[in-house]
């Protein structure tokens, strides 16, 4: 199974909490109750303690998954913050939805952060695949964007223009780095 890499991990979810809730009040009352003397009653005891094992693993695993995309966040985050300061005039466009997807590229549809207008645009290929929830660093084309004038019906994005990406939810504080993308165009 492939992960989204824009979607951040949730650890605990209604149905998680709930059974771990109900497995350690049972749990709790273990040592409270005598030990039966029947090997059935025996056995429910121990699949009961390997329940508790087993969300707590999940609840393990969940965390590290959390800890683990937060930490790649960051540093997408820090390569896109280091992208925009290597390269000149560049933009933020956050990746609404991929509406087709083409051997040469896909129709998506954009949000220029700064500006606050939706738009469909086409994306030449790239090497990783973008997701809805990704923030591009590009560089406008100034054929296709001028002030003054209109907005264009289609944006063309082309791969050489796709500096850096990172997910618009990587919203982990790093002193002197805004993560937030309505955060940075109100900058």
């Amino acid at each position: 199974m492939v992960s989204n890499p824009v979607i951040k991990p949730k650890v605990a979810t209604p149905a998680l909490v709930l059974v771990s809730t109900a497995v350690v009040v049972l749990v709790a009352f273990v040592p409270a109750v005598k030990w039966p003397q029947s090997s059935a009653l025996f056995f429910g005891w121990i699949g009961l303690l390997i329940c508790a094992a087993i969300v707590g693993v999940i609840w393990l695993v969940r965390g590290r998954r959390r800890r683990a995309w937060l930490l790649d966040a960051r540093e997408k985050w820090n390569r896109f913050e280091a992208a925009r300061r290597i390269h000149g005039t560049t933009s933020e466009i956050t990746v609404v939805s991929v509406d087709a997807l083409e051997p040469t590229g896909s129709w998506i549809t954009i949000n220029w952060n700064r500006f606050g207008h939706v738009q469909t645009a086409w994306l030449e290929a790239l090497p990783e695949p973008i997701r809805a929830g990704s923030v591009l660093l590009i560089s406008p084309d100034p054929a296709q964007v001028m002030p003054g004038m209109p907005w264009p019906a289609t944006y063309y994005i082309r791969a050489s223009h796709c500096h850096a990406w990172a997910p618009a939810d990587g919203s982990v504080a790093i002193p002197g780095v805004m993560w937030s993308p309505d955060a940075r165009a109100r900058h």
